[in-house]
């Protein structure tokens, strides 16, 4: 394995790049938040629809494309006297973008938030210990990003 400095050149191209395949699947504003409000526990469509103000076509394109990536499951749920509906809900491959979600977040309440106060914080569950973000090695200790180094594989 080499390493190949950033400043350089991009060391994947983007038609074999995960990141760039990622981007293709939650890169856009609309899926982005749906997945967060998904993330505090919306599931049904009206409530998505009611959240984020997103017109219903848009929202029905995308909550069928995060279900078609496995991002989101969809189940029928039906309330007493009225029709069967869909319910959609994280996966474990939609639930493995929280650390991303947060960390987007904080990023944004540092960089955006003009000095006010976050609107959320996020805490371990059962404290109030607040949490943040990081990157650590497999060994579970912290790495600072300029650490951190792309290494070409093959």
């Amino acid at each position: 394995m080499s390493q190949i400095p950033l400043a350089r050149r991009s060391p994947v191209p983007p038609e074999s790049c995960n990141l760039a395949k990622a981007i293709d699947i939650i890169g856009d504003r609309w899926t982005l938040l749906i997945l967060r409000a998904a993330l505090y526990g919306v599931r049904r469509f009206d409530d998505f629809q009611a959240e984020l103000s997103c017109p219903r076509t848009v929202l029905s394109g995308r909550l069928k494309n995060l279900v078609e990536a496995g991002l989101l499951t969809k189940r029928s749920y039906k309330s007493p006297g009225k029709r069967a509906r869909p319910e959609y809900t994280l996966s474990s491959m939609g639930l493995s973008l929280r650390p991303i979600l947060i960390g987007l977040t904080q990023w944004g309440d540092a960089w955006l938030g003009q000095g006010e106060t976050p609107p959320i914080s996020f805490t371990k569950a059962g404290s109030k210990s607040a949490i943040r973000a990081a990157f650590v090695d497999l060994e579970g200790r912290e790495v600072r990003p300029d650490q951190i180094r792309a290494v070409l594989r093959g």
